[in-house]
């Protein structure tokens, strides 16, 4: 495990996850959000994103946190490994919400209102965006995958990791 990407639905804990999952192996943690975003809730223009995006992958050993439909395929490639936080919807939802009003490491802002936009997004994860995630999947199944359906099965896998490291 040496170039790694962590995926999941919004809300799923993907940023905490990264977060451990650096502190236990110390490979550098990139958070997309912070790749994308300004402080004022506007995007960087997409060149620079990939550009920004790029500068990450050219280095020897990376942990990106995030989704990004539009470069999945890009990280897949050039990743080692893959960690899919598959939780249920609730989960999702409950951990948007709990986040409200907190900063983050990996957003430039601390979002202080729900975004209906966003709920609906979660909403509809699972039908329209999991799918395309599990057929990249399959396409790219001689990577390391491990996808993860509870923050019980997160919490051990993270243990497992820290045996191993330690």
């Amino acid at each position: 495990m040496k170039k790694i990407i962590v995926i999941g639905c919004p809300g799923s804990g993907k940023s905490t996850f990264s977060v451990k999952l650096h502190e236990i192996t110390r490979i550098p943690l990139f958070h997309l959000d912070m790749l994308y975003w300004n402080s004022d809730k506007t995007t960087v223009e997409k060149a620079l994103f990939l550009k920004r995006l790029s500068d990450v992958m050219d280095k020897n050993e990376w942990i990106i946190d995030g989704n990004y439909a539009s470069t999945m395929e890009l990280r897949l490639k050039a990743c080692d490994t893959v960690i899919f936080l598959d939780y249920p919807l609730e989960i999702c939802l409950n951990g948007v919400k709990e986040r409200k009003g907190k900063p983050r490491c990996d957003l430039p802002w601390i979002e202080a209102e729900e975004d209906r936009e966003f709920i609906d997004f979660i909403k509809g994860f699972g039908a329209e965006q999991k799918p395309h995630i599990l057929k990249l999947l399959e396409k790219y199944s001689h990577k390391e995958i491990h996808i993860l359906k509870s923050r019980s099965e997160a919490n051990d896998f993270l243990l497992y990791l820290k045996s191993k490291y330690t």
